[in-house]
């Protein structure tokens, strides 16, 4: 909105407004990231700056080489919270947690699973609109967990943190669908 000011005072401030624009500050796309349960900094990292890029929810998993322990959800959607309010959004992603990698793929329709040697680039990969991304530990997927993904996806050519790989992954995801 701009407001062009016409009296100032100490007690009043008077204006006529002169535009208005919308506000939305919600991607069309709704991105998921499931992650798996990383070490505490990195986890939060991941779930505070994800949610100021875009991401719709949130679910943290056990994977075959997880690191972090435990499940801390309330503490895991007051970072949330927080983050959605710092970027001016109108809704704080949902976090939810799954036991087990199976549980996590078996519980998405749409499931991309980030692989730095897919032949595909997540990129390229434009439809369906809402996709949930899956990002593996620090250790990296186990052979049984890359033989359960259906899809695969590529960030490039260069080994990324599990908390880099799970940013770099929902801005392309977003800026493929349109923002």
């Amino acid at each position: 909105m701009a407001v062009r000011l016409d009296h100032v005072t100490v007690s009043r401030v008077e204006g006529t407004v002169i535009s208005e624009r919308p506000h939305h500050p919600e991607p069309a796309a709704r991105i998921t990231i499931a992650v798996a349960n990383l070490p505490a900094p990195a986890l939060e990292l991941v779930l505070s700056r994800c949610t100021e890029a875009g991401a719709h929810a949130f679910v943290v998993f056990h994977a075959d080489r997880s690191v972090g322990r435990g499940e801390k959800l309330e503490r895991w959607s007051t970072i949330c919270r927080e983050a959605a309010m710092l970027a001016g959004r109108l809704r704080v992603p949902e976090v939810s947690a799954a036991s087990s990698t199976d549980a996590a793929i078996g519980a998405e329709e749409a499931s991309v699973v980030l692989v730095r040697d897919s032949p595909q680039r997540l990129a390229d990969l434009t439809s369906p609109r809402d996709v949930t991304l899956f990002v593996g530990p620090e250790g990296g997927w186990s052979p049984r967990e890359l033989e359960m993904a259906i899809t695969t996806a590529s960030l490039g050519p260069r080994n990324l943190r599990a908390d880099t790989a799970a940013v770099v992954g929902l801005a392309i995801a977003l800026a493929s669908r349109g923002g």
